[in-house]
């Protein structure tokens, strides 16, 4: 159950002004819509003043925000994008004296369903099909999406803005004098109610890759390379990349530890960054700065998509808000020694 502390801290006022609204001190003075608020907070916590009496969720439930993943611990490891986000999902939830539970993977072929309805909410971080989603918010609608872009209806959605820097750092290359332009990146995936992975090509940065190269009237030059999103498939198809009749000048990478992979097979084709090759990323992780040369990527905070997160799940359970809202993230472009160099 809910406690006094927890309210107060919902609420913005101390603990003892709490106890003396919820008590109904006659001798308390306070202003009538912090009183009224406190007491609508205290209500959707299912707090009572005799501890004896139980709300109709579990001890604490209310107060827990559910968590379904994609990846295992071990896997996330090598993932400080989903990490991140995780993360600053833990910090937002402590700030508020809300609990944390791993509800389920996703990919996991058994899953207990029926247990999200007794969470206070329930955050999704990556993307399960459609289908699923709908099955989860009609068990629990307080559900966020974190790094969703099926766009489900009438509900909660924190994206980022990457289709739109996709354009950016093409616009980059473009003023650079770049036309030759390649991209390599991963598939798009969803997981199905039983855990099984549908893999697809319709990723946000390739499908605005190729609307942008079209656009330009550059369609010709347009070449997706896609596989894994580890920087042994970035190796792989880079080296694919670096074996046509006419490689491109330039390249986009859908993320950092993909672009390692690149850099590896620029190098070994005896190649050199940005000479003879432009390479441009996405996550900005801590080494690219480190790379040789300094790789060019853009930076996102995954960490705040995980507090914000948690502050959409805060006003969904105590009907702070009720109309869906979709967010999307801004990102920096960093540009390094990566791209410096000009087409002439």
């Amino acid at each position: 159950m809910a406690s006094i502390r927890d309210i107060a801290r919902i609420a913005g006022v101390s603990a003892a002004s709490v106890s003396r609204i919820l008590n109904e001190d006659p001798t308390f003075s306070i202003n009538e819509q912090t009183r009224i608020r406190v007491i609508e907070i205290a209500n959707q916590l299912n707090y009572t003043v005799n501890k004896n009496k139980r709300g109709t969720r579990s001890q604490g439930d209310e107060m827990t925000i559910a968590l379904i993943v994609r990846h295992q611990e071990e896997a996330e490891l090598d993932d400080p994008y989903f990490r991140k986000i995780r993360g600053g999902i833990e910090k937002e939830a402590a700030k508020w004296r809300f609990r944390t539970i791993r509800a389920f993977h996703m990919k996991d072929a058994h899953k207990e369903w029926t247990q999200l309805a007794k969470y206070g909410a329930v955050i999704m971080i990556s993307e399960m099909t459609v289908e699923a989603t709908k099955k989860i918010a009609g068990i629990n609608p307080n559900l966020i999406l974190v790094d969703n872009y099926s766009n489900v209806e009438n509900l909660d959605c924190i994206q980022t803005d990457f289709q739109k820097k996709t354009g950016d750092i093409l616009q980059v290359l473009y003023d650079k004098g770049h036309r030759n332009i390649a991209f390599i990146g991963g598939y798009s995936s969803k997981v199905t109610e039983d855990g099984q992975v549908e893999k697809s090509q319709d990723e946000i940065r390739a499908d605005s890759y190729l609307k942008w190269m079209t656009l330009k009237g550059l369609r010709s030059y347009a070449r997706v390379y896609q596989g894994s999103w580890k920087p042994e498939d970035g190796l792989r198809l880079g080296q694919e990349m670096l074996r046509e009749k006419h490689p491109p000048t330039a390249v986009i990478v859908a993320s950092d530890p993909m672009a390692v992979g690149v850099y590896k097979a620029i190098n070994e084709a005896n190649k050199n960054i940005p000479e003879d090759i432009a390479v441009a990323s996405f996550d900005d992780i801590e080494m690219a700065q480190f790379m040789t040369p300094s790789l060019s990527s853009i930076k996102a905070n995954p960490e705040e998509m995980g507090r914000l997160a948690v502050r959409m799940a805060k006003e969904r359970m105590l009907n702070e808000r009720t109309m869906p809202v979709q967010i999307i993230c801004h990102s920096q472009l960093m540009l390094r020694e990566s791209t410096e160099s000009e087409i002439h």
